[in-house]
């Protein structure tokens, strides 16, 4: 699907482990990252979804590890749409380093929560919408 992003995240010292790779936990924070700005891109943010009572959690997540990153390293997050949600959406991305190396692929399912009720509910039209818009231009 055309509808993805691409966001750059500079590896922080902090985010490193004593060999001086990306700890492996954290790569869940780089598609988090990822996901928000690919909301946005929609012309949505994760605050507006909260705001209308709309919840994302997080059902599934699995990632593949390919290569390390390391300490100041520039990586670029690709965040792909899988398909036109309905009461879940899936993503799938790749991370790679400033040299265009593969570091990571990985795949995300998010439900679509109403916040009042607990229950899940279908995705909100404007965001089939905004992504329907997305995949027409």
């Amino acid at each position: 699907m055309p509808c993805k992003t691409t966001t750059e995240i500079r590896v922080r010292y902090g985010e490193t482990d004593q060999m001086g790779f990306v700890y492996y936990g954290n790569y869940a924070l780089y598609l988090e990252q990822g996901r928000t700005d690919w909301l946005r891109k929609m012309g949505y943010s994760y605050k507006e979804l909260e705001a209308q009572n709309i919840l994302l959690p997080v059902t599934q997540f699995s990632i593949n590890y390919h290569a390390p990153g390391r300490y100041d390293d520039l990586l670029k997050v690709e965040t792909n749409l899988v398909k036109i949600p309905g009461v879940k959406i899936e993503f799938s991305y790749v991370i790679y380093n400033e040299e265009n190396k593969q570091l990571i692929t990985a795949q995300t399912t998010l439900a679509f929560v109403d916040k009042l009720s607990g229950k899940i509910t279908p995705a909100p039209q404007f965001l089939i919408d905004a992504i329907q818009s997305c995949l027409d231009a």
